[in-house]
């Protein structure tokens, strides 16, 4: 099942492009990649297809709620809740599963409906994830980049959304904690999620379609055009 479709995507402020010409096509169960070097709009785009952004330019067309994981600068750990208080908080936010809901995947409704007795197993056991190196007690201010994107797709999972992306999930990690993720984040397609991930390169061996933006070899961004004097610009950009 078709989940999310970008046809010639694309983003253009008054500074200039911020990624162009995307053409993407996620399925139910699919992870894919969107690399790049920095500044070449891999967070901008994923934003865009969680809904979360704008575009001005092609087609976007998505299938059922989507759901962020860690987005630096967008979404992030409460520095002051530990990782057991921030799924707590999540599954009270989100409330009881309702009697006619849609289709929900069967792990994120046990997790939902175990949020006053063990909600930090549930949630774990519930996104797939049960080898996780996330310790519940530990403070979101503590958290290494590999445990904030774990707490993130966790947290992103809870809802049962039918798209999950994760930004930058190779920021910080050394090689064993890279193929860690992103075994990780194949362990959440096979959930039947589309899982959409940003990062500067996939790691040797992941099983991903990749969609490689901001190569020299494809359109580069518009040049600034020179302002009137007292001209404000006041757009501003998501930086990758």
């Amino acid at each position: 099942m078709l989940i999310v479709e970008a046809s010639g995507l694309g983003l253009r402020t008054r500074r200039g492009w911020v990624y162009r010409d995307v053409d993407l096509s996620a399925d139910a169960g699919e992870l894919h990649a969107v690399t790049g070097p920095p500044g070449s709009g891999r967070t901008s785009l994923l934003l865009t297809l969680a809904g979360r952004f704008p575009h001005t330019e092609g087609e976007l067309n998505r299938r059922g709620p989507a759901a962020l994981g860690q987005v630096a600068g967008v979404h992030e750990p409460d520095p002051t809740l530990t990782v057991a208080e921030h799924i707590q908080e999540r599954l009270l936010l989100l409330g009881p599963v309702p009697r006619r809901r849609r289709l929900v995947p069967v792990a994120a409704v046990r997790a939902r409906r175990a949020y006053r007795r063990d909600a930090f197993a549930a949630a774990i056991a519930g996104a797939g994830l049960t080898d996780a190196p996330l310790d519940p007690h530990r403070y979101g201010r503590d958290l290494t980049p590999v445990e904030r994107q774990v707490l993130g797709l966790v947290l992103a999972s809870l809802s049962g959304p039918n798209l999950i992306v994760a930004d930058d999930v190779d920021a910080g990690s050394d090689a064993p904690e890279r193929e860690w993720i992103w075994a990780a984040l194949g362990r959440l397609a096979d959930q039947g999620y589309a899982v959409v991930a940003s990062a500067r390169a996939v790691e040797p061996g992941a099983i991903v379609v990749e969609h490689r933006i901001g190569d020299p070899t494809l359109p580069t961004p518009a040049l600034v055009a020179p302002r009137a004097a007292g001209d404000r610009d006041d757009t501003r950009e998501t930086a990758a």
